[in-house]
């Protein structure tokens, strides 16, 4: 299963998350795509990822923005292989600005936003990961949202893609969507361990 957890106030109709599905699509594996709508809480957004995986063989976990803070969160708990797009590091302290009701980027609607929230957030917080070679990091230095430093230092050893430039949104994903795919192929090894999918860091553009 490769399941992909949207952003804050964005939805499974995101620009990447239909990048993704579409070459999915073309290599005829739709079968393991997953990508919910999340709930505004962060702690049902865990238990609801957690239960569409329960059964699946294998689960690589794909989160942008505030869903990298969310995939970051189950890869430590579940031992799953993270693709990490522009991830919140800090999101307790980015999203404060955002209490109260907030409309979503696709489809109309809104949510609201509460102080708990905020709370839930800080409790799912990973200090310091473990096993590096278990995420793939995207991060744009033309990220307008979120600072690309805090990304790098959060992940120090991960699989690393650069990119000089772009935006949040990654507009030039389709450029990396095969990099992305081929992470998620790479296969555990019999004690668990991921087989690393390359090493060290490139730079993009």
């Amino acid at each position: 299963m490769i399941l992909y957890l949207h952003g804050f106030r964005s939805s499974p109709g995101s620009f990447k998350a239909r990048v993704l599905a579409a070459r999915l699509a073309e290599l005829g594996r739709s079968d393991e795509w997953c990508c919910p709508m999340l709930p505004v809480s962060p702690v049902e957004t865990v238990a609801l990822a957690e239960s569409l995986a329960a059964g699946a063989s294998k689960v690589t976990v794909i989160g942008s923005s505030l869903g990298g803070y969310f995939a970051t969160h189950l890869a430590e708990k579940h031992g799953w292989p993270a693709v990490l797009l522009n991830p919140a590091i800090v999101p307790q302290r980015d999203l404060s600005q955002y209490l109260g009701e907030q409309p979503l980027w696709h489809g109309g609607g809104s949510i609201v936003v509460e102080p708990h929230h905020l709370d839930e957030l800080r409790a799912l917080g990973v200090e310091a990961v473990t096993r590096p070679e278990r995420y793939y990091l995207i991060a744009a230095t033309g990220d307008e949202v979120l600072d690309y430093r805090e990304m790098l230092a959060h992940y120090p050893g991960a699989r690393t893609t650069l990119i000089q430039g772009s935006d949040h949104a990654i507009s030039e994903f389709p450029e990396y969507v095969n990099d992305v795919l081929a992470f998620c192929d790479a296969l555990p090894a019999a004690e668990g361990d991921m087989i690393p999918y390359s090493a060290g860091a490139r730079q993009a553009r």
